[in-house]
């Protein structure tokens, strides 16, 4: 055996060691918490249709916890006037919100009858439950108190919803950025109650016009109203896709949580989050 032979092996030995012995170090598997994940998807039909089900609905939750995420630094950044950096967080949350859509492709692998199998088991649990989905709805500035009155139950996650359905939104920060740019917005709206949906208003579509038709000036304007485009948009991709999935599955039956199915899905398709950013389109 030569000298190359044995220094080959040592080398095979060391890259051996350094994947196999964890006795000291801290292992993938722990790092991301596996054996928590792994172990949550609790099937109470047996059935073999409600695994898919269930990862799905998990996996669409830890997509909308990096949505929040990103969010709320989004909003931090605006409230800055690093609109670079919030411009790269709301790009972020775009791709993420394609993951999410994409999830509708395999759920829909699902037929009625497999569904029905094991529909019954999720008793009165249902999607519109979803508080990080209302959270995501909130930062948005679109805010109802239903959620919280389902929550009331748990006081930290109700504290934590409260929280988020009293703080300015991701619109009402980027209009308060427009009035600090030299723009004018009426006082009203700089200084209403972020706990009620947002409306429109003229002295905002304005102002947003005034961006779009000088846009060297007010780049940086011009590019977050276009990031509040893209999330927009592609959230009503997600509500889309959501509505034609349950179409398919259970046509217009009623939801497990008590909802009108089919029939909501399909109204807040016309909800409107960032109004005058679509209304100029016309006018310009």
């Amino acid at each position: 055996m030569n000298k190359n032979d044995h220094q080959e092996i040592n080398a095979t030995s060391s890259e051996k060691n350094i994947h196999t012995d964890f006795t000291n170090k801290m292992t993938y598997g722990e790092y991301l918490a596996l054996d928590k994940i792994l172990s949550a998807q609790n099937r109470l039909s047996g059935h073999h249709d409600e695994m898919l089900f269930i990862v799905i609905h998990q996996v669409s939750e830890l997509w909308m916890k990096l949505i929040l995420h990103e969010m709320g630094a989004a909003i931090q950044s605006i409230e800055k006037d690093d609109l670079s950096t919030a411009q790269k967080r709301l790009a972020r949350v775009s791709k993420t919100q394609s993951q999410i859509i994409q999830a509708w492709d395999v759920l829909s692998t699902m037929t009625p009858s497999e569904y029905m199998e094991f529909r019954d088991s999720l008793g009165q649990a249902s999607g519109f439950q979803s508080y990080q989905y209302r959270m995501v709805e909130f930062s948005l500035g679109y805010k109802t108190d239903h959620v919280l009155k389902i929550y009331e139950k748990d006081i930290e996650l109700h504290s934590k919803l409260k929280d988020a359905f009293e703080a300015p939104g991701l619109y009402d920060v980027a209009i308060r950025a427009l009035h600090r740019a030299g723009l004018h917005i009426d006082e009203d709206i700089l200084n209403r109650d972020v706990t009620k949906s947002y409306k429109d208003n003229d002295s905002v579509r304005d102002a947003w016009m005034v961006v779009y038709k000088n846009t060297d000036k007010y780049w940086e304007l011009y590019e977050l109203a276009e990031k509040l485009i893209d999330i927009e948009d592609w959230l009503q991709q997600w509500r889309f896709r959501h509505m034609k999935t349950v179409e398919r599955i259970i046509g217009f039956k009623m939801g497990t949580g008590g909802s009108s199915g089919v029939g909501y899905l399909k109204k807040v398709l016309d909800q409107r989050f960032f109004p005058e950013l679509w209304a100029i389109r016309t006018e310009l």
